[in-house]
């Protein structure tokens, strides 16, 4: 009886060993990513998702998740559709197979816009890299929103900032003519706060010109431009917009080499198609184009050449939209890498979520070992700044490749930060928020 007892012990322990290995095993952390293969803006989101999914399966077939917790991705198809990627929100916030959502990736301002008052309420963040509403850096009226890496008022100061070594110094700016053509959207509008502010303390003149939806046709605006006859020109469009653009301008006379695009106007799908038109244009670039870094390295290792990869045609791995994926997506990983340390190796949810972004650091050292150096830029996130980089490289195009100009350029967050602040007190007091006090919190 003694023995069948034991027998019966053992064996119990045997199966709950097993299932406790096959349960560690399962444990996923569940990431909806509404996407758009179709549309409008499918060339560049072709590219992005590609270069997400390879970063993500990477991490779960090479490094075996992140401390054992697999990523459970799911896209979306939304055609950049605000409305569509509010449905998507609706549907996947409660999670799915057991894992609530830790952040929603919004892939696009509008959506951000959209879901700014729905996600705090739910206390999911909302995941904007280089986009969202610029005010929401400050994490005291805006807890559940994170614009990570560059905002639009860092993108306005960043170029200027550029401009300005161009010319011989800031003090050379004064009475030069600086135009925008932007997409007139709450995306292109974003920066006209920002460079109005620029302008005032350097003494050039702001001239802003808007392009409708979708921007085929800009032949009004430039001839504007040919007018007035600008020293610099900002490119602040997205999609079909750039490439009439570029295209446009050169019709018109304006050097390619005076133009500077923001993020969302400086990828291949926006040059290509612009031909010589393009060669000598510039853009910011927090995501730099090119497949020479060492997490390129890495993938074509194991992903490429593995047969694995999401991305379609491989002559696009590196290019500038595949790199933004592999960016966003490492920023994920290492946020919910920081999470899984305070609140141990399991799905975390949104509050968790938040929590693991404010705390998110990742130095040169970090950069290093992920294989990130010259690609993603040093950042560090805090309650107060929600931003926690602040830079971009310059780089242009020369009818082949872009090529990079300059190191990573700092914007001046010393001149944006009282404006920032001042914005997101008028939204604080507009909804009848009242502005958390970090210090006194207690994670």
């Amino acid at each position: 009886m003694r023995k069948l007892i034991i027998a019966t012990l053992l064996a119990g322990g045997a199966f709950m060993a097993t299932t406790a290995t096959l349960n560690a095993a399962d444990v996923t952390q569940y990431i909806p990513l509404p996407t758009y293969r179709v549309g409008a803006y499918a060339s560049s989101g072709e590219l992005w998702w590609a270069g997400e999914r390879d970063y993500f399966r990477y991490i779960n077939e090479v490094e075996g998740g992140i401390d054992g917790v697999k990523l459970n991705y799911e896209e979306f198809e939304t055609e950049w559709s605000p409305d569509r990627t509010v449905e998507v929100y609706e549907r996947v916030k409660a999670g799915k197979d057991g894992s609530p959502i830790a952040f929603f990736f919004t892939h696009g301002t509008p959506a951000t816009y959209a879901l700014l008052e729905k996600a705090a309420a739910d206390k999911i963040p909302l995941i904007d890299p280089a986009g969202g509403r610029t005010e929401s850096i400050d994490g005291r009226v805006f807890p559940y929103a994170f614009p990570l890496l560059f905002s639009y008022y860092s993108q306005a100061s960043t170029g200027i900032n550029y401009i300005a070594s161009k010319v011989g110094g800031f003090e050379k700016l004064k009475g030069l003519k600086i135009a925008t053509v932007y997409h007139d959207s709450a995306y292109g509008r974003a920066t006209q706060p920002a460079v109005e502010l620029l302008a005032k303390k350097y003494g050039f003149e702001n001239i802003q010109i808007p392009v409708a939806d979708p921007g085929n046709e800009q032949s009004p605006q430039w001839r504007q431009i040919h007018e007035l006859k600008p020293d610099w020109v900002f490119l602040r469009t997205w999609g079909v917009s750039t490439v009439v653009g570029i295209k446009t301008a050169a019709r018109f006379g304006f050097p390619a080499d005076h133009i500077i695009g923001d993020v969302w106007a400086g990828s291949e799908s926006d040059v290509i198609p612009a031909g010589k038109a393009a060669i000598g244009y510039s853009a910011l670039a927090p995501y730099p184009g090119g497949a020479d870094f060492e997490i390129h390295k890495r993938l074509k290792k194991f992903i490429l050449d593995a047969g694995k990869s999401d991305l379609r045609d491989q002559k696009y791995f590196g290019a500038v939209n595949y790199n933004v994926g592999l960016v966003n997506a490492a920023l994920a990983v290492e946020a919910l890498r920081t999470g899984y340390k305070k609140f141990g190796a399991r799905p975390l949810d949104g509050e968790e979520g938040r929590w693991a972004f404010e705390h998110l650091t990742i130095d040169e050292n970090r950069l290093k070992e992920i294989g990130f150096v010259g690609l993603l830029q040093p950042i560090q996130i805090t309650p107060l700044d929600h931003e926690g980089g602040g830079a971009a490289r310059i780089q242009s195009w020369d009818g082949q490749k872009w090529v990079l100009q300059t190191d990573w350029i700092k914007a001046d967050h010393e001149a944006l930060r009282p404006l920032i602040e001042q914005q997101a007190a008028a939204y604080a007091k507009e909804h009848g928020i009242t502005p958390r006090t970090p210090d006194t919190e207690t994670n």
